[in-house]
């Protein structure tokens, strides 16, 4: 077979199923480019071990006659948001230095369960905040593409940055990320991957690190509308221990992908047309418009009118979440205690031990969320975002009730850019770059980011698709016919 770190899923699945490969094999080739990879920063805990062990494990799975899930034998990178039995997991955070969970995220068990293989834990943004993760204690990522010739490091995007990373350098076959404003969709757009955010609720969040719980949703990120229709099957579940987790059906999403969306509808929102977005984003939106539109979609003009209101809305409700969620880490039970003075007390030791084990970003968030929290400020700020929110979702209830079946619009207002490019700025200026994602993540909604081209410095851009909620498949179906026609190929050249 090819190189075997560069196969799909559903490429390995079928080698496994014929005999053509092994996991152990396929585990030991990932395990070879991790280690070849350090300048990508996209492992920070490698679990070769477990990886091996659970590999035979497939291997003897496969081996013995039973019907083995799609997911059985294939090596994954787990996010470092993931709670992982005995391996460290700390939400690349400096206050959690050292945390090694006695339990397993229900994701992540669900992926054990159907034979998937643990290759380690990867990068991410600290707590998830940020766009570029340049925000971990581990050190930035770099994004595995380069502006043409030039030698510039650049982000992958974020949160999920590692997940990025590793999955567009064929590090693993496939990761895990999370999506609280856009974490999973913004770095798959800059890597030239698959990422989707599935409806809130769909996954379950117990065992993943809290950012903003009304936000979060945990996703896969492949190299592929297929890899992700197999692999996100394998996370979904109803939850008793998540009481936002929904017991509704999860389908073969991969049996939905039947590349027919005849007579489907598909909206355009004009208020996504923002001002100084670049030409080639309205270009390359144009063009994918055209193609679902050969495909046999129907294309309307609709409008969100409260959508010029997310971003401000996200950031006062995020940040509020955060600080709450965030509330938790203290030095008492477990992660990073400051070192105590002579009459130190308790207030001490919260403060020393939040500021030193806090960057400079969740610092900021926290404080933002504490003060629209407060008395004097409750109402003007949260309560009234809260409001606007609940329009923004009235806003998509109201286009699907006039039969739209999904709603085309950019993943990203850029391509990759440097990293340190926007590190000294306005971190309202980093902030934008969720411009296209943090409404989906208001209104509950599946989002899907796919690769659709190159920019003028042979950058990926990604299109996003946003469907209606608890039809990830027809999404996937809409991402399967997009990711067709536009034929992305594109790989980025090897230099690490």
């Amino acid at each position: 077979m090819a190189e075997l770190n560069k196969l799909t899923i559903a490429e390995a699945r079928d080698g496994l199923r014929k005999g053509d490969v092994t996991s152990v094999e396929l585990t030991e080739a990932c395990l070879a480019e991790i280690d070849a990879a350090g300048v990508l920063n996209a492992f920070v805990h490698k679990t070769p071990e477990i990886a091996l062990e659970q590999a035979k494990a497939a291997d003897a799975r496969l081996k013995g006659g039973e019907e083995a899930p799609a997911m059985c034998g294939i090596p994954l990178g787990i996010k470092d948001l993931f709670c992982t039995k005995g391996v460290a997991s700390q939400a690349a955070s400096a206050i959690l230095d050292g945390f090694k969970p006695e339990y397993e995220s229900t994701i992540t068990q669900n992926l054990w369960d159907a034979g998937a293989v643990m290759l380690g834990k990867l990068n991410m943004d600290e707590f998830a905040m940020g766009s570029s993760n340049e925000t971990s204690t581990y050190g930035d990522v770099v994004n595995p593409w380069r502006r043409g010739n030039e030698t510039t490091p650049l982000t992958p995007g974020g949160s999920s940055g590692g997940s990025a990373s590793a999955v567009a350098a064929d590090l693993c076959l496939a990761a895990t990320g999370t999506d609280t404003g856009g974490s999973i969709r913004q770095p798959a757009a800059f890597t030239g991957i698959t990422g989707i955010k599935p409806t809130y609720g769909r996954c379950s969040r117990w065992g993943v690190v809290a950012f903003a719980s009304s936000l979060d949703q945990a996703g896969p990120m492949t190299k592929s509308v297929r890899d992700a229709a197999i692999m996100l099957e394998a996370m979904c579940s109803h939850d008793v221990k998540d009481s936002t987790s929904v017991d509704l059906p999860v389908p073969n999403f991969e049996a939905m992908l039947t590349g027919d969306i005849k007579g489907k509808v598909i909206g355009i929102p004009k208020e996504y047309h923002m001002e100084g977005i670049p030409a080639e984003i309205e270009a390359l939106w144009a063009e994918g418009t055209a193609m679902l539109k050969d495909a046999g979609a129907e294309i309307r003009d609709i409008s969100l009118p409260h959508t010029k209101y997310a971003l401000p809305a996200y950031y006062v409700i995020a940040p509020a979440e955060a600080s709450s969620n965030l509330a938790r880490y203290d030095g008492v039970r477990y992660g990073h205690r400051a070192k105590l003075g002579k009459g130190d007390g308790i207030t001490e030791m919260y403060e020393k031990t939040r500021a030193e084990g806090f960057g400079d970003e969740v610092q900021r968030r926290v404080m933002i969320g504490t003060y629209v929290l407060s008395a004097g400020f409750y109402d003007a700020y949260y309560n009234r975002a809260r409001r606007v929110r609940s329009l923004i979702k009235r806003d998509f209830e109201t286009v699907f009730a006039d039969g739209i079946d999904a709603i085309l619009t950019p993943a990203t207002p850029s391509s990759a850019f440097g990293l340190g490019e926007m590190a000294d700025e306005d971190p309202v200026k980093m902030y934008l770059n969720d411009v296209f994602t943090v409404t989906v993540n208001l209104a509950g909604l599946p989002g899907i980011s796919v690769p659709a081209g190159l920019d003028a410095q042979g950058l990926p851009r990604g299109l996003q698709l946003i469907g209606r909620p608890w039809e990830e498949g027809d999404l996937l179906n809409f991402a399967h016919v997009l990711e067709d026609r536009a034929g992305f190929v594109a790989k980025p050249g090897k230099w690490w």
